[in-house]
């Protein structure tokens, strides 16, 4: 699964509505079947890039329910969790996506859902624990 897209891409009126019908679409789908994983995936993303946050976060816990030892359902909890403000949360999913193996740093550092949380106090831990996990493998 991809890393969510830009959240704060602005969509025009055309992929806005086109994107309104691919989520109901995918709302169908996932109604149907809860634990289809990959359009869970794909519903969470839309509700993103949608900037539904709420309802991507909800999307999120459950592929985390579905995929516990999952890093990159990890990491895009972490992502939901900072678009809604939940920073701690977002610091404890981080670092579980880190300890499940998201190696992705470059991205981590410039991804847009997580610019408000790279504020916080506490993401200094993560990059502290990014630096270590960059010692040991080089």
């Amino acid at each position: 699964m991809p890393e969510k897209s830009c959240a704060r891409k602005k969509l025009s009126r055309e992929e806005e509505k086109e994107l309104d019908v691919k989520i109901g679409f995918m709302e169908g789908v996932v109604k149907r079947d809860p634990a289809f994983v990959e359009a869970l995936q794909i519903l969470g993303d839309d509700y993103t890039r949608r900037g539904k946050y709420v309802a991507g976060l909800k999307v999120d816990e459950q592929l985390s329910q579905l995929r516990p030892d999952d890093a990159l359902v990890k990491y895009n909890l972490a992502c939901s969790y900072s678009l809604t403000g939940n920073y701690n949360q977002a610091i404890a999913a981080l670092e579980k996506a880190l300890t499940l193996g998201y190696r992705d740093f470059r991205w981590l550092a410039r991804d847009p859902d997580l610019s408000d949380l790279r504020l916080h106090p506490l993401y200094k831990n993560i990059r502290a624990k990014v630096r270590r996990m960059k010692a040991k493998k080089g």
